[in-house]
């Protein structure tokens, strides 16, 4: 019994330990074509720049675009006045009136905040703003009524929404006049719809086009390499195999067109800098353009990798297929 088990336990070790061979066999393979056709492209110095330059500048455009477009959401984000309702209330209104009002539209989900402006408090605002100083003080009666402003929920934001909001807003009682700028609300949206849209648009030709160029350029490293195809297929190389090499070139033409389009995006947005530092200070405002973080790179450096691997399959596929010994 016990030499049963132990001839059972020593069989059960050379499964383990050709199993662990395989694997390790296999990933040697693996290292040693990847390797093998990283020095391909650094043998052919001259086409291999042109086509990772080709990549890159394709890959940067649309990343820049983005990078771009979320910024400007992210200013967007803040200029909640866009939306914002005035509501002038009737002069029988009184503060107390005014409380209960605002008591009733904190209950609303439609609303995020309200503030009471009293009259008195706008006309020296009006004073302080208007430059007419002490010229309001002839006034016999002060002009302006009492407001309130009301910033609506994020969802509730959007052009038609606030619009539905303004019109509910009407039929309070306190509430003689109500006011939204829809239309500068409505180009803020659309404009940035359509860059999303122009992004997305650019973004999907220029991928197509790195995943042809990619592909066009394995299609010629196959051509060239027609009679090593047959050779092997002739000693019975697996496809796998044969394929391989291929795969790892559209591999390294992702990765560093990925790099190189991360890098021109760095000096795109670094030379833009100062252009865009010298309009936040017309709007006293303060702003850094962000997306330059590890994983925008690691977004980037996937997708074109990505791009790569999906245009040397599609060569690969198609043209290796059709060599055979004759």
């Amino acid at each position: 019994m016990s030499l049963l088990f132990k001839g059972r336990a020593h069989g059960a070790s050379d499964v383990r330990i050709g199993f662990v061979q395989q694997v390790s066999m296999l990933f040697i393979s693996h290292l040693r074509q990847a390797l093998n056709s990283l020095g391909e492209l650094w043998r052919q110095p001259a086409a291999s720049i042109m086509t990772v330059a080709v990549l890159g500048l394709s890959i940067t455009l649309p990343s820049t675009l983005y990078i771009l477009v979320k910024n400007t959401e992210k200013i967007s984000a803040g200029w909640d006045q866009a939306s914002e309702i005035s509501l002038f209330l009737t002069p029988q209104t009184t503060a107390g009136n005014a409380q209960q009002l605002l008591a009733r539209l904190s209950t609303w989900e439609e609303i995020d905040s309200t503030v009471y402006v009293p009259a008195d408090e706008a006309l020296k605002e009006f004073q302080q703003l208007s430059g007419l100083g002490d010229a309001v003080a002839y006034l016999e009666s002060n002009p302006l009524p009492d407001v309130v402003l009301v910033r609506p929920a994020e969802k509730f934001a959007g052009p038609a929404a606030a619009a539905d909001l303004l019109h509910k807003l009407k039929q309070q009682r306190e509430v003689d006049i109500g006011k939204l700028d829809i239309e500068w609300l409505e180009r803020l949206y659309a404009l940035l719809d359509i860059a999303r849209e122009l992004v997305s648009l650019i973004g999907i030709l220029l991928f197509l086009a790195v995943v042809l160029i990619i592909g066009n350029t394995i299609r010629l490293n196959i051509l060239n390499k027609r009679d090593e195809i047959v050779v092997m297929k002739l000693i019975g190389a697996t496809d796998s195999f044969i394929h391989r090499p291929f795969l790892y070139t559209g591999f390294w033409y992702g990765l560093l067109g990925g790099l190189l389009a991360w890098l021109a995006v760095i000096i795109i947005l670094w030379w833009m800098d100062s252009s865009i530092e010298a309009f936040a200070e017309l709007y006293q405002k303060e702003f850094d353009i962000t997306g330059l973080t590890g994983t925008a790179l690691f977004t980037m450096l996937g997708l074109s990798v990505a791009l790569g691997l999906i245009g040397s399959m599609i060569a690969v596929q198609r043209h290796v297929r059709e060599i055979e010994p004759r």
